[in-house]
Formats: C-alpha cells, sequence, structure tokens
C-alpha cells in the first residue's frame, strides 16, 4: 500500500482507501445518514472525496448504481480503487463537475449527494496547499455550479440531498429553488444541546411542489459521550468525529 494511504473498516466488511489530502469526516457520515438511500436508487457522489458517501450506501444494501466525481486525481484514485475492490455498481469520474457531458447521462439519476467547499470565494484565509484550498474553498466550481449539474443529473422527482455551514443556508435554499429543486426536508446539526447549530442537512426534489419539513435538531453529544442517535448513524464501525 503506497506511504500515507490507509484502509479505514467502514463495518459489513467493507471499507474505504483515505489519504492525508482526502479523507472523511462526521458531516459527510451525517450526509449518507440523511439521505436515505433505497435499493432502487441511481446516485452520482459531487466532489465524492475518497468516495465515503457512495461506500456507506452501498455497504447497507442500496443504491442499484453510484457514480461519484471529483476533480483531484488523486481522490478518484482512492475512491477507484476502493470501487474495484468492493463493487461493481461504483463508478469513480475524474473530472470538473461543469465539464461532466457526455461522461454521465444527465435527467435519469433518482439522488444526487454532495460535501461541498464550505467557503465562498474570497471568504477567509485561503490555505496554500491546493488540493486543501479547493476542498475548502468554491475556487473549481460554486455551489450555483454543484446545484445547476444536479438539477440537470436528476429526474423528475429525484432528490439533491446537501450539507453546509448555517450561515450560508438562505443562499443555498434559493439557488435550489431557482434551479428547480425545491428544499423539501432541513435538520440542524448541533454539537450538544444549548449550543448553534454548526451544520444544515438540506433535501430538496427536482420540479416539486413547495412544502418544507424540518425535522428535530439531531445533537453529536450528550452528557459528555456521543449521544444514542449519533451510535445508531455511526451504526457496525467506530470512528473518530470533528466539529
Amino acid at each position: 500500500m503506497e506511504q500515507n494511504v490507509k484502509k479505514e473498516p467502514l463495518g459489513n466488511g467493507f471499507y474505504v482507501y483515505v489519504s492525508p489530502h482526502h479523507t472523511f469526516g462526521t458531516d459527510a457520515v451525517l450526509l449518507s445518514n440523511f439521505a436515505k438511500a433505497k435499493r432502487k436508487d441511481s446516485l452520482v457522489d459531487l466532489g465524492t472525496g475518497c468516495g465515503i458517501i457512495p461506500l456507506l450506501m452501498l455497504r447497507d444494501g442500496n443504491l442499484s448504481s453510484a457514480y461519484g466525481v471529483d476533480i483531484s486525481a488523486e481522490a478518484a484514485l482512492l475512491a477507484g480503487r476502493s470501487a474495484k475492490e468492493q463493487s461493481d455498481k461504483f463508478t469513480v469520474i475524474e473530472s470538473n463537475l461543469n465539464e461532466l457531458s457526455g461522461k454521465i447521462e444527465f435527467g435519469c439519476h433518482t439522488l444526487v449527494t454532495c460535501n461541498p467547499p464550505y467557503k465562498a470565494p474570497g471568504a477567509g484565509l485561503k490555505n496554500p496547499d491546493m488540493v486543501e484550498a479547493v476542498a475548502r474553498h468554491e475556487i473549481a466550481c460554486t455551489l450555483e455550479d454543484i446545484v445547476g449539474v444536479a438539477s440537470k443529473l436528476l429526474q423528475t422527482g429525484g432528490r439533491l440531498c446537501m450539507c453546509h455551514r448555517p450561515e450560508r443556508l438562505s443562499e443555498l435554499m434559493r439557488i435550489m429553488s431557482e434551479k428547480k429543486i425545491e428544499p423539501k426536508r432541513l435538520r440542524i446539526v448541533c454539537q450538544r444541546m444549548g449550543e448553534e447549530p454548526w451544520l444544515v442537512l438540506v433535501e430538496g426534489k427536482k420540479c416539486s411542489k413547495t412544502g418544507l419539513r424540518i425535522d428535530p435538531p439531531l445533537f453529536i453529544e450528550q452528557n459528555g459521550a456521543l449521544s444514542d442517535e449519533m451510535i445508531e448513524i455511526y451504526g457496525s464501525y467506530k470512528v473518530g468525529y470533528t466539529e
């Protein structure tokens, strides 16, 4: 195995290859759980990184097909290795998401997920490591690009599930509506009770009627330890988590 690349167990015999540049955190695990994939879903995971979201869904026996898209050659290599060794349903595409025409079929997928760069262009200090910078800042694509591509990929009634920072929630929901993906479900995530949320989970449906459901808040910790719900979400594998 290459230096600095390790195999992270996911339970049920599944695993994911990760590297210092391309690993995963609590937000990706929560997004996978929030999306509630079904066995017949055709998934496209935009900015797939190490491929954690498709792999978690496949681990749970879901998806008829999965595509992971990432602009990073290193990420595509890692995710592709995990896919090759574990599931013929998982295909990895190395591409800028704005250049997917001809590489994947549009208008036929039932589920798109994305754990996007959280920082808007020009917001905050940019990491001098370009791989890290692209993962955290909207350099290679904007939030509008992501939602626009998701709308092209989805069939009517298909779902887009994303996580983001609370301060960008109104922007995300506005863009979704503009791209004909109506926000239908929202959940906030707090580290512990009494604290402001650090993450929002949003589901939208393509060409759907208006009507937003707000789920109960999710608390990561309870009495100084992982909450019962988080233990259930992590399921049969144990992994560290970060805020």
